[in-house]
């Protein structure tokens, strides 16, 4: 079987060579035709107008007549509050709630953090959900208005759980020693109930946002100008800067509220911040440029599935075959998407696309599916390798979240006079974010074009390599500074008091990971972000986006479950597990250790499949440089 690529018509109707040929250079050529005609019309979400391809429409699904009085910069910072609020609530909620499901609710710090993991887990996760629905029925901004609504709803019960005695166990008669022993009263099924309910809730209204809200501010770009790659390039750091603003807020000004005015308002500024980010999202409707959805790409992946197993038998010899199917003109049969070019990876996808005479003039779309169809699954199979090794970053960040928080329960956290709250010790990984954007474009950029000679300084997976490298750093100087730590403990008599701080032992130690583990963020989800986005088929681009959010969702279960293991595995009736509640008779080292492994193991699987990847850019390039040599 020869190597030569499966050409399909770019326009009109075409005598293309026949796949024998192009599968096998020993047999004769053959003259082939498509007999399709498609109309390029394209129906919006709701059936309101029509338009064509990827033009950029308004939000009653009508093309967009002065494209100069809408998208830009200017309509995507209404964009980035939205973001900004959901971010805030994430950590906000993240951070706080291990404490008040302790400290309020009387639930052991074990299966608090797990609840936490769980919510992290479904509020990215979920975001495959909110993916399929914007690109198939809803579109992006009504996907995000939808459920930035329940984002709203969820944060409004928390707030009431908060706030009402009846949500919430007595607090009489439970000191710190109760707490410690476990002698408070615990929530009732029912309280801890409500309180689950409209945790997840919150976490379910992130499903609309996170995979929608990047893709939406992309989509105010002009694909057609120059400064198109420029602006979107620097659009994902601005983006991600606003997540990290949400961040800064959540570790300071809402730890703060709560220190001083109680858990209620706490929660309740969270509600607060989303309520009026929403006002600011639907204020700038008339700015915006909307991208028509596709119909259900889960349909177009299943169709390409089932017509390549009942074709898995025809072989591309076939005296039955026709050619590979694809409509004529320069859209394709899939709304709001341009033509994919074919390409020879998973060539038993290919059978989905061969049209045999018993096919017909009017073929079923679960017996022939045409090339940018099939090619679109193919992307999305290309991809997953990439987003799946950030998996292990996200199970490193959910570990710091609660593991951290309690090394600096032992730590001394004073600043001179000041003394931080522990709550706000994960506020510095922000700010080391903050300060690696902020010096991204004026000193990394210059630094690293030297070097690479790429123009922005670093590819998009050579920008997601350096973020897992970093990775490694930051959990093994974790691990290093956390048998220090238990060590000095045990050896100044602290091994019993494990809420109890070290004078003498600073938690700005642990500004060390935690500014690592910031610069390995900014540098992998940066360029994971930016990546799916431009890899994605057009259609496709919010489950595109879904898939960074889905892989910190997997992270955030795969360090549950992982907890579970250790536990299980390690602890028993005579010694405590690594990740005892008491952390100085526990093992935290080990446990980063392990990570450490994890990480480096993960780390050469990237640049594995980093290395075997093609960017779709180069993989047109070679596409265009085939068909001028076969037509010259």
């Amino acid at each position: 079987m020869g190597s030569r690529e499966i050409k399909s018509p770019e326009g009109g109707i075409e005598n293309p060579a026949n796949l024998e040929e192009q599968y096998s250079d020993t047999n004769p050529r053959k003259k082939l035709a498509f007999y399709f005609i498609e109309s390029d019309d394209r129906r919006t979400a709701f059936g309101r107008g029509y338009t064509g391809g990827t033009t950029p429409v308004n939000i009653h699904g009508k093309p967009i007549a002065d494209l100069s009085k809408t998208g830009g910069w200017f309509a995507a910072f209404f964009i980035f509050g939205n973001e900004m609020a959901e971010r805030m609530a994430y950590f906000g909620l993240s951070v706080n709630m291990v404490a008040f499901m302790f400290y309020i609710m009387h639930r052991p710090f074990s299966s608090s953090s797990n609840a936490v993991n769980n919510f992290l887990g479904i509020s990215q996760a979920s975001s495959v959900l909110g993916g399929f629905l914007a690109d198939a029925y809803l579109g992006r901004y009504w996907t995000i208005a939808i459920f930035t609504t329940i984002y709203l709803a969820g944060l409004t019960g928390i707030t009431l759980c908060a706030t009402m005695d009846i949500l919430t166990p007595k607090q009489d008669q439970c000191d710190q020693l109760s707490l410690l022993l476990g002698n408070c009263e615990p929530a009732t099924s029912w309280q801890m109930f409500y309180l689950y309910s409209v945790l997840y809730l919150t976490g379910f209204g992130a499903a609309g946002i996170r995979p929608c809200v990047s893709s939406f501010g992309a989509d105010q770009f002009d694909e057609t100008s120059p400064q198109y790659k420029s602006h979107l390039d620097r659009f994902f750091n601005f983006f991600y800067l606003s997540v990290t603003i949400g961040a800064i807020i959540a570790f300071t000004a809402v730890v703060y509220i709560q220190m001083e005015h109680g858990w209620g308002l706490a929660f309740g500024s969270l509600a607060i911040a989303m309520g009026i980010s929403n006002f600011v999202f639907f204020l700038g409707t008339p700015l915006y440029r909307h991208r028509l959805p596709g119909g259900s790409p889960l349909t177009r992946v299943a169709q390409v599935l089932v017509a390549a197993y009942r074709k898995r038998n025809d072989a591309f010899s076939s005296s039955e075959l026709i050619g590979l199917y694809e409509v004529p003109g320069k859209q394709s049969a899939i709304k709001g998407s341009r033509k994919i070019a074919h390409t020879n990876s998973f060539r038993w996808l290919d059978k989905a696309a061969l049209q045999l005479k018993e096919d017909g003039v009017d073929p079923s779309p679960w017996r022939l599916c045409t090339v940018t169809q099939v090619e679109e699954v193919k992307i999305l199979l290309k991809l997953i390798p990439i987003p799946a090794c950030t998996i292990m970053l996200s199970v490193v960040l959910t570990e710091y979240l609660t593991l951290s928080v309690q090394q600096a329960y032992t730590l001394n956290t004073h600043m001179g006079h000041l003394k931080l709250p522990v709550t706000c010790m994960p506020v510095f990984p922000g700010l080391s974010i903050f300060l690696i954007l902020s010096l991204y474009y004026s000193t990394f950029v210059p630094l690293s074009r030297r070097i690479t000679g790429h123009p922005h300084g670093a590819s998009q997976l050579q920008r997601v390599g350096i973020g897992l490298a970093v990775s490694i750093i930051s959990v093994a100087w974790a691990a290093i500074f956390e048998r220090y730590r238990r060590n000095y403990a045990i050896k100044n008599e602290y091994e019993a008091s494990f809420l109890t701080a070290m004078p003498n032992l600073s938690a700005y130690w642990l500004l060390i990971q935690y500014c690592l583990i910031g610069i390995a963020e900014v540098f992998c989800i940066v360029g994971l972000l930016e990546f799916l986005y431009e890899e994605a088929p057009d259609a496709m681009k919010s489950i595109g986006s879904a898939y960074a959010a889905l892989a910190g969702g997997l992270g955030c279960f795969a360090a549950s479950i992982l907890n579970s293991i250790i536990k299980s595995v390690t602890g028993s009736t005579e010694k405590p597990s690594w990740l005892s509640q008491n952390i100085n008779t526990g093992r935290f080292d080990y446990f980063y250790w392990l990570l450490t492994v994890l990480s480096v193991i993960n780390f050469c699987i990237f640049l594995y499949s980093a290395q075997r990847y093609k960017y779709r850019a180069e993989q047109q390039i070679v596409s265009k440089i085939k068909e001028e040599l076969i037509q010259g």
